[in-house]
């Protein structure tokens, strides 16, 4: 069935459409030979190649991973010192898949794997609005005022403003919050409470977007694959 070249770029590879068509703005891509542009549709039995390496016709299906990510564990291919990555928790059936978003060394829960490049794209950016749900712990009661300027004006950091909602996790206990955010910047829930002068002794992603952390242990995973 034929497809749009920017569409099978992004299948193949595990890029969103937004990266394939950059791509082809180059001038790398060809099919059959011929130069592509955006509109091209890819029939059975073409050649598309990028440069002189030819791209995989062979049928990819896409795979989507919710692991339980520990502490301790980094979300890159490479350790980093003494810590281990994420891969290691998974079979090498799926180490070519790739982190949506990350969680820091320090931060366990939720985090998706895909090689989906338009899911990741539409999980990760910001016009998308996904909601990502932490239980944060702090090393002190979160000051009333300080929870005012978090949930209500925000706090400034250096690469922007940060605004959180805010909620306990339990009635009574201001040390213990259930954090909601649409961003995903840098170490951004820790650099908030920082620049108050708190620390974050833990933070667990629950949430993110559609997708829950239910039941899943600590460094187990499911999967589900679309053909």
């Amino acid at each position: 069935m034929p497809q749009r070249v920017n569409k099978y770029l992004a299948h193949q590879l595990g890029i969103s459409r937004r990266q394939a068509d950059a791509i082809i703005a180059k001038g790398s891509v060809t099919i059959n030979g011929q130069p592509a542009t955006p509109g091209n549709q890819i029939q059975d039995g073409d050649q598309v190649k990028i440069g002189e390496t030819l791209v995989s016709s062979h049928h990819v299906p896409m795979s989507y991973v919710l692991l339980n990510k520990p502490v301790g564990y980094v979300c890159s291919r490479k350790s980093q010192g003494n810590a281990p990555t994420i891969y290691e928790l998974l079979p090498e059936n799926m180490h070519s898949l790739k982190p949506v978003g990350r969680l820091d060394k320090d931060s366990s829960g939720l985090l998706l794997l895909t090689n989906d490049g338009d899911f990741a794209f539409r999980m990760t950016h910001p016009k998308f609005h996904k909601t990502k749900t932490y239980h944060v712990s702090l090393d002190a009661g979160l000051q009333p005022l300080h929870r005012q300027m978090i949930s209500d004006h925000g706090i400034m950091l250096e690469d922007g403003p940060s605004k959180l909602q805010l909620e306990r996790q339990v009635e009574g206990d201001d040390t213990k919050w259930i954090v909601r955010m649409h961003e995903g910047r840098n170490r951004q829930i820790r650099r908030t409470f920082a620049s108050l002068g708190y620390t974050v002794t833990k933070l667990h992603r629950t949430e993110f977007g559609p997708f829950w952390l239910g039941d899943i242990k600590a460094g187990a995973f499911t999967q589900s694959v679309k053909n």
